[in-house]
């Protein structure tokens, strides 16, 4: 199908995932700069997140169907799913060692997913457009590619809607919620810190503690709408701008806190790298 078709008839496959036994947790994750597993020297600052991504598959309560990603790295005009069956890669990065622009992450796409997450946001009264050509950006293969080495689960893309509106895609992840009992593992990919001019200054780090702090507070709140209109409130939190001059890293957790519906969340890992703490987070997952 063309790029930016509506996939609520244009998908390839009519067969849904098969579901996985009991309801599935949803993430927030920190995925880090750049292609970082693959480079040696910089892999070790982030050896407690790469402990925590390996281990994320026993935490669910079995392995997924399939894997909605929804990643700072992607946003359109209007809410855009990845269809591809053979999703291709996007080296969206810059000053790497010329073997980061060989990683092949060969993971399925899943056709009849991104079907299913169609039919859903039109029910919730939004249009989905489908992008046949979209790929997996770091956001994806790195944090995906931790969990699932062998690249056997089926992997979606959902897009950010570039208007930015955070009660917008924290609907958006309501609307979700129905997958999660069906096998479908959600996913937001971003960072609790994205200050490009930011990174590796003294004076960063007391204002990424202190915004992942307002952020933690936030996802640990026992219902949802309380969480909710904390997020959606998020600029004014303490350093808010200076953590987040634009918001395309935060905005998967508005996502999955629409997902969440009143499951509390808790943080799963910090990781402190170029002088800010990055932290990942767990709604509904093992106690």
């Amino acid at each position: 199908m063309s790029t930016n078709a509506n996939i609520a008839s244009a998908a390839t496959s009519t067969t849904t995932p098969t579901p996985a036994a009991g309801r599935m947790p949803v993430y927030f994750l920190s995925h880090g700069g750049g292609p970082w597993p693959y480079i040696d020297g910089v892999r070790e600052q982030y050896a407690t997140t790469e402990r925590a991504f390996r281990a994320l598959p026993a935490r669910l309560p079995a392995k997924p169907a399939a894997i909605l990603v929804i990643t700072g790295h992607w946003e359109a005009a209007e809410f855009s799913v990845s269809t591809a069956a053979r999703p291709p890669m996007e080296y969206d990065y810059s000053g790497f060692p010329a073997h980061t622009y060989q990683i092949d992450y060969p993971a399925p796409g899943s056709p009849a997913l991104a079907e299913r997450v169609a039919a859903l946001l039109g029910e919730a009264g939004v249009t989905a457009l489908g992008d046949a050509r979209r790929g997996f950006d770091h956001g994806t293969f790195v944090p995906v590619g931790l969990m699932y080495p062998e690249a056997d689960v089926p992997v979606v893309k959902l897009s950010l809607k570039s208007s930015y509106d955070p009660l917008e895609h924290i609907r958006i992840g309501q609307a979700l919620q129905p997958l999660r009992d069906e096998g479908v593992l959600i996913i937001g990919s971003g960072l609790t810190y994205h200050n490009m001019r930011g990174f590796g200054r003294d004076e960063s780090t007391r204002v990424a503690v202190a915004f992942e702090r307002y952020l933690s507070d936030a996802i640990q709140q026992t219902e949802g709408a309380a969480r909710n209109q904390l997020l959606v409130d998020w600029q004014h939190a303490p350093g808010a701008r200076l953590a987040h001059p634009q918001e395309d890293h935060l905005l998967p957790l508005m996502v999955v806190a629409g997902a969440a519906g009143n499951d509390a969340g808790k943080v799963l890992v910090v990781e402190n790298v170029m002088k800010v703490p990055m932290a990942s987070y767990e709604f509904g997952g093992a106690s």
